[in-house]
C-alpha cells in the first residue's frame, strides 16, 4: 500500500515537472530551429539536460514535501516552545550559518569576485544570513511588521549602492538571490510556519512568510561591506566554458563529469542540515520511528532530485543559453531579444523547484484563498518583465540603479496599501524566483548577448538575478491589492443584501396577519 502510494505520488510530480519544464524545451526548440541555429552536440546536450532535468523535480518536489518541511516545521515549533529567547538565537544564527556556507552557488559567487578572497566572502555572507534569519525570527516571535524592517533596511541598501564600484554593484545584488538556493529555501520557509504555528493571535498567519526576504537582505548588505572595505576596482565573472562534442560518447561523457561532482556538492550541502536536524532529533524532538522513517525516504529523494536537477541546467542548459544569446543578439534585429527574453522568462520561473514549494505551501496556509494558480501566475509576469528590462540593459547599456532604484520604491510603497501578508510572500518571493534557472539558463543567455553585443558583461549582463529578485515583490502585492478590492467589493455586497433583508423583515412586521394570510 505504501509502495503504490509513493508511485502514485512520484506520478503526480512527474506531470507537474513535465507542465514546467516542456513549454522551455518547446520555446529553445523552436528558436533553434528558426532563428538561432545552434550546433547538433549543444543542442542534444541541452535536451539530456532536460530529461534530467524533469526526473530532478520529480524527485526534489516530493522529497521536500516529505522531509524539508516537516523537518522545518517541527524545529521551529519546538524552538518556539522552548521560551528561551536565548536558545532561540543562538540555534538560528548557527542554522542560518551552516545552510548558507555550504550553498554550492555561494561558492561559484566567491569565485568570480577576485578582488576578496573566498573564504572571506563566503563566511561574511554566511555571517548576513545568520545574523538575518534571527532578527527574521525575532520579527515574528515579536510580531514586528516586515515592512517596517524593509523600509529601513533597503535605504541603507541603496546609500551603500551609491558608493561602491559601478562593477562590483551587481556582484551584491545577485548575491541575494544566489544564497536562497533551491534546498535552503523549502526548509527556511518551513521554519518559519513552524514559528508561527504556536502563536494563537489573528496575525500569525501573516508573519509566517518574510523569513526569505530577510535572509536575502544579509547577503547583499554583507557584499556591499565587504565592497567598501576592499575597495575593488574589477569584478570580473569568469566567462562560461562551452565544450562542442563530436558524438554521443563525448556528450555522455560531460554528463558522467558532471554527476559525481554535484553528487559531492549536494551531499556537502544537506550534511549540516541533516546533521543538525538529528542532533535536535536525539535532544529535544523524539519523532516517532514512522515519521522519522518517511522524514529520511524523503531526504534521500530531496537528494537524488537535486543531483540530477543541477547536473541537467549545469552541463545542458548553460551551454544552450549562452549560444543563444549569442546568435539571437547577432541578428540584423536584435531588439528581438527584448519579447523573446519576456517569453522565456515566462514560462522559466515554473521550472523552479523552490517556486512549487511557495506556492503550495502559500495556497495550504491560506486554506485556498491565494491560489497556486495565481501566485504561479503572478510570479511568471513579474519575471517576464525582469528579463524584458534586462534584456533592454544588455542593448543599452543602461545602469542597473535606474531599474532597482525605482522598482524597489514602488515595491516599498505598495507595502503601505496591500494586506501584510502579501508584503511578506512577494518579498519572499523575490529570493524564491531567482534559483538555480536563473544562474543557469538566464544568466548565460545574457552574457551571449552582450557578447556578441561588444558589452560590458561585467556591468550590462550580470544583474539578472538581482532583476529577477525584484519584479516578484510587485506582481505579487499586486495580486494582493486585487485580492483586497475583490474582499472589499464582497463585504459591501454582503451588507447590500443584509440590509434589504432587514427591510423586509421590518416590513414584513408591519403588515396586518390577515393580509398575510390573504396573501
Amino acid at each position: 500500500m505504501g509502495l503504490q502510494l509513493y508511485q502514485k505520488n512520484l506520478l503526480e510530480k512527474l506531470k507537474e515537472s513535465l507542465g514546467a519544464v516542456l513549454p522551455i524545451i518547446g520555446i529553445v526548440l523552436v528558436l533553434c530551429f528558426s532563428i538561432a541555429p545552434i550546433p547538433n552536440s549543444v543542442l542534444m546536450t541541452f535536451v539530456v539536460g532536460a530529461v534530467l532535468l524533469i526526473i530532478g523535480m520529480m524527485f526534489f518536489t516530493l522529497g521536500a514535501e516529505m522531509a524539508m518541511t516537516p523537518m522545518g516545521e517541527r524545529i521551529g515549533t519546538k524552538l518556539t516552545n522552548t521560551r528561551k529567547i536565548s536558545v532561540v538565537i543562538v540555534l538560528c544564527f548557527i542554522l542560518g550559518f551552516i545552510i548558507t556556507i555550504s550553498e554550492p552557488d555561494l561558492q561559484v559567487l566567491a569565485e568570480q569576485v577576485p578582488s576578496i578572497p573566498n573564504y572571506t566572502l563566503i563566511i561574511a555572507v554566511a555571517t548576513g544570513v545568520g545574523i538575518f534569519l534571527v532578527a527574521a525570527v525575532l520579527r515574528m516571535l515579536f510580531g514586528i511588521p516586515l515592512a517596517h524592517m524593509l523600509l529601513v533596511l533597503y535605504p541603507i541598501i541603496f546609500i551603500l549602492a551609491s558608493i561602491v564600484s559601478q562593477d562590483f554593484l551587481t556582484v551584491a545584488f545577485d548575491s541575494g538571490g544566489v544564497t536562497t538556493g533551491p534546498m535552503t529555501v523549502p526548509f527556511i520557509m518551513a521554519l518559519g510556519i513552524g514559528f508561527s504555528a504556536v502563536r494563537s493571535d489573528k496575525h500569525a498567519e501573516n508573519d509566517s512568510f518574510g523569513l526569505v526576504a530577510l535572509c536575502s537582505v544579509g547577503p547583499i548588505l554583507a557584499v556591499l561591506l565587504l565592497g567598501l572595505l576592499y575597495h575593488p576596482e574589477e569584478s570580473g565573472y569568469e566567462q562560461t566554458m562551452i565544450v562542442k562534442t563530436d558524438n554521443s560518447v563525448e556528450m555522455w561523457q560531460l554528463f558522467q563529469e558532471g554527476l559525481p561532482y554535484y553528487m559531492k556538492e549536494m551531499l556537502i550541502s544537506l550534511l549540516p542540515i541533516i546533521l543538525f536536524f538529528f542532533i535536535f532529533q536525539i535532544v529535544s524532538l523524539h519523532l516517532h520511528k514512522k515519521t522519522l522513517v518517511k522524514i529520511i525516504i524523503g531526504i534521500i529523494y530531496t537528494y537524488i532530485g537535486l543531483v540530477l536537477f543541477l547536473t541537467g541546467v549545469n552541463v545542458g542548459f548553460m551551454p544552450a543559453g549562452n549560444y543563444l544569446g549569442q546568435v539571437i543578439a547577432g541578428l540584423s534585429y536584435p531588439w528581438i531579444i527584448v519579447p523573446i527574453g519576456m517569453l522565456i522568462g515566462y514560462f522559466i520561473v515554473k521550472a523552479e523547484p523552490a517556486v512549487y514549494v511557495l506556492t503550495e505551501q502559500v495556497e495550504e496556509l491560506t486554506s485556498g484563498a491565494i491560489s497556486a494558480k495565481a501566485m504561479g501566475m503572478s510570479l511568471s509576469i513579474g519575471v517576464a518583465l525582469s528579463l524584458g528590462l534586462a534584456m533592454v540593459r544588455v542593448l543599452t547599456g543602461i545602469s542597473i540603479l535606474w531599474f532597482l532604484l525605482p522598482g524597489y520604491a514602488v515595491a516599498l510603497g505598495l507595502t503601505f496599501f496591500v494586506p501584510k501578508i502579501f508584503t511578506a510572500i512577494a518579498f519572499d518571493s523575490g529570493g524564491v524566483a531567482s534559483g538555480p534557472m536563473t544562474a543557469t539558463f538566464l544568466l548565460p543567455f545574457s552574457m551571449g548577448a552582450c557578447e556578441a553585443l561588444g558589452g560590458n558583461v561585467v556591468t550590462d549582463a550580470f544583474g539578472v538575478v538581482a532583476m529577477v529578485a525584484m519584479t516578484p515583490l510587485i506582481t505579487i502585492q499586486i495580486l494582493g491589492l486585487i485580492y483586497q478590492i475583490q474582499e472589499q467589493m464582497k463585504e459591501k455586497q454582503a451588507a447590500k443584501d443584509y440590509t434589504s433583508i432587514k427591510v423586509c423583515i421590518e416590513n414584513l412586521d408591519n403588515v396586518d396577519n390577515q393580509e398575510v394570510i390573504e396573501l
